[in-house]
Parts: C-alpha cells; sequence; structure tokens
C-alpha cells in the first residue's frame, strides 16, 4: 500500500493533473478542480432566494414551484470553461463532482428537497450515444448523492433532435421545443413534485417545455434546479 502511495505520488510529480477550470496543477487530494476556484466560483445562492433571476425568467411562462441556478455564467470565465469540458471534453466524472457541489447547496435549503422524483433533461438518443453520456444525467445522480433525492432518469424521454438552439429567438427556441419532450410509457407523475436538473439556463425554452409535458401529465408541482444561469 505504502509502495502504491509512492507511486501515485511520484506519477503527481511527473504528471500532474489540470485543474478543469483555471488549469494549474492539482495538489494530492484534490479531484479535478482544485480548492481554489471550488471555493471562488460564482455561486449565486439563489436557492436561498425564492424571488431570484432565475425563478422570474420563467413568470407566466410556466408555473414553477423553485427554480435556482448554482453558478453566474460568464463568457470567458471559469464556469464556461467547466460547462464546456464536462459537455464536449469527454468529462462525465467532471459532470457528477459538479453535481455533489449542486447537492450540497440544495441541502441548506430543506424546501428544495421536499420533491418526490429528480428528472435530468434528456438528451436524443442518437446524440448521447454520440456524446457518450448525458451531462443532466450525471449531474443529477451528483446531486442525489449528495442528497439522497430519489432519480428518475428514465422517466422523460426526448423524441427528436432539434439542432442547434444557439442563433434562435427565444419564441423560436420555445416553438421548436414544444413537441420535442414526452414520457416514457410507464411513467406515473400524478400528484408529484419533480425537480428538473439541466447543466445552463439561457432563454428557458427547454426546461419550460419538459415541465409541461409534466403537469399535463398530472405532477402537482415541478421545480428547476441547473448548474447556471446565463446573466
Amino acid at each position: 500500500m505504502v509502495f502504491a502511495d509512492i507511486l501515485y505520488d511520484l506519477s503527481l510529480l511527473l504528471f500532474p493533473e489540470p485543474c478543469q477550470a483555471c488549469g494549474t496543477s492539482l495538489f494530492k487530494g484534490e479531484r479535478l478542480i482544485c480548492t481554489t476556484c471550488i471555493y471562488n466560483l460564482p455561486y449565486t445562492d439563489y436557492h436561498l432566494d425564492p424571488d431570484n433571476r432565475v425563478a422570474r425568467q420563467f413568470w407566466g411562462r410556466v408555473p414553477l414551484r423553485y427554480a435556482m441556478a448554482l453558478l453566474y455564467f460568464r463568457k470567458g470565465g471559469h464556469v464556461q470553461a467547466l460547462l464546456h469540458r464536462l459537455k464536449y471534453g469527454n468529462q462525465p466524472e467532471l459532470a457528477t463532482l459538479m453535481g455533489t457541489l449542486l447537492g450540497e447547496r440544495l441541502k441548506t435549503n430543506p424546501d428544495l428537497l421536499n420533491i418526490d422524483f429528480v428528472v435530468p433533461i434528456p438528451m436524443f438518443k442518437k446524440s448521447e450515444r454520440k456524446r457518450g453520456y448525458n451531462q443532466s444525467r450525471l449531474i443529477a445522480t451528483g446531486m442525489c448523492t449528495a442528497t439522497g433525492a430519489q432519480l428518475e432518469d428514465r422517466l422523460l424521454l426526448k423524441k427528436h433532435q432539434t439542432g442547434s438552439q444557439t442563433r434562435k429567438s427565444r419564441f423560436s427556441r420555445y416553438e421548436n421545443m414544444r413537441l420535442v419532450f414526452c414520457l416514457s410509457a410507464d411513467a406515473h407523475v400524478n400528484g408529484k413534485h419533480i425537480l428538473l436538473i439541466d447543466d445552463v439556463v439561457t432563454t428557458g425554452a427547454t426546461v419550460e417545455a419538459c415541465a409541461l409535458v409534466l403537469l399535463e401529465a398530472g405532477a402537482a408541482t415541478v421545480s428547476l434546479a441547473t448548474l447556471a444561469f446565463t446573466e
């Protein structure tokens, strides 16, 4: 065991792993994100404010009970680097770690954990196979590990691919997403409080479409927790 520890320490010395946020070498005991970055990430504390900017974005669109984001998303910042790597850099462990950070924050507000199911925003099956994983599912897995909440990752389905949403207006995004999602054949959501999990909220069209499917199927209420919110 001592020899294995020596080899591990030597490997870190010769081939240091970089922090996925800032690129500096990780110290022994650090994993994927350095302690400095974890401490200094731009946390929103929206989980403590029911009238936060994420929640207000959905007012008049879909009746979410709670909505929050863990971090502010700023172009060129560390959050953008983390989100890019967990989505496109083949970093599934990073998505799970970020989900754990999200869960640790949610634990400080019991209202946000008074839920029946945790449901990640689904990906189209072909897109998920190409990427190798659904980052929202892994975020939800980390969040559930931290909180003990129940994950239901096959309840909501994405029926077809929608293409890039980047250049579309908010209305166009909503129209593009409106008929994309459905419940699985054996889903039972009647009377349930469901917490949707996503990686980042921009216009909110995807969340709105998913929430409406759940509410129309009889869910009592839907809430949202996401890693980041675009200011």
